[in-house]
């Protein structure tokens, strides 16, 4: 009897690492394919981009049978590419670091702070996140050329200083502290400033990387607000530049992708070394969700 039930317990292990193997070989498959899909465009751009242009319409070859390296040399030299990335690096540093810095001071004030009208300050603050951008495009244009900051760098970067969506981020991390963080610290003498500079900023490591990253891609991809406050080719962004490879009769695609490829470039490499904040940020989220 001993013998049977130790043989169906066997079997029945057996049975469920079998299962257990098939599902993860699906799941596997899955998360391949679906790797596939997203990674596609990107390896056509790049496939694009180093073939000769009386091939680019030719589907059966995905790979290039020959490799046009002088098409990264020519949309190079087509258009003033290092002072577009100079615009660009400056005005996407400029916003992300003033994101980080206002979005975890206003949340911090949000979730730690008591004051009058808190609570209808912040549900006035989270309306603003169903106001689509393209209306207020024409108002903030308004206002920076009154300012006279049009074809400035403050033109492109005061207006993304702070973000609804940065703020509640910050937010909705800080309200889970537990209080012994601060009563400790205003114990020892800290003011509100130095509680939020020396305890919440230390441990904001996953909201920052979090939202380091969307700015830092919002920034770096944008293209209509630099197009309505520049109008100086020297004060023009990498996605401006990109948009003159499109002409009224015709596209140059291997110049555009051949751009466009050394253009994802910064945006590849700051996710690469944020990810692992931004992995955790999510788990954190599910968790506390």
């Amino acid at each position: 009897m001993a013998d049977t039930i130790f043989s169906q317990r066997t079997t029945w292990n057996r049975i469920k690492m079998v299962v257990g193997t098939i599902r993860r070989i699906w799941a596997h498959i899955l998360l391949l394919t679906i790797g596939f899909i997203v990674l596609m465009p990107f390896f056509w751009m790049i496939t694009i981009s180093l073939k000769p242009p009386a091939l680019i319409y030719v589907p059966p070859h995905l790979i290039p049978i020959h490799f046009e390296w002088q098409n990264y040399v020519k949309a190079l030299e087509a258009a003033p590419f290092a002072r577009y990335y100079l615009n660009t690096s400056i005005a996407a540093l400029c916003i992300v670091t003033g994101q980080l810095l206002f979005s975890s001071l206003a949340g911090y004030a949000f979730a730690r702070l008591h004051f009058p009208g808190r609570n209808i300050l912040f549900l006035i603050l989270l309306s603003t996140l169903m106001v689509p951008f393209y209306i207020t495009l024409i108002p903030s244009y308004l206002i920076v050329r009154i300012l006279g900051m049009v074809n400035t760098y403050p033109g492109l970067i005061v207006p993304f200083l702070v973000s609804a969506f940065g703020i509640f981020l910050f937010r909705q991390y800080y309200i889970e502290f537990p209080k012994d963080l601060e009563e400790k610290a205003l114990m020892d003498g800290c003011s509100r400033l130095q509680i939020w500079r020396h305890v919440f900023l230390p441990l904001s490591k996953p909201p920052l990387a979090a939202l380091g990253i969307f700015a830092f891609l919002f920034a770096w991809n944008s293209f209509l607000w630099p197009l309505v406050v520049t109008t100086d080719p020297d004060m023009w962004t990498i996605q401006i530049g990109l948009a003159m490879f499109s002409g009224r009769y015709g596209t140059e695609w291997t110049s555009l992708m051949a751009g466009t490829t050394v253009s994802v470039i910064p945006a590849i490499v700051a996710f690469i070394i944020l990810q692992k904040y931004y992995i955790r940020h999510l788990a954190l989220s599910a968790r506390l969700g």
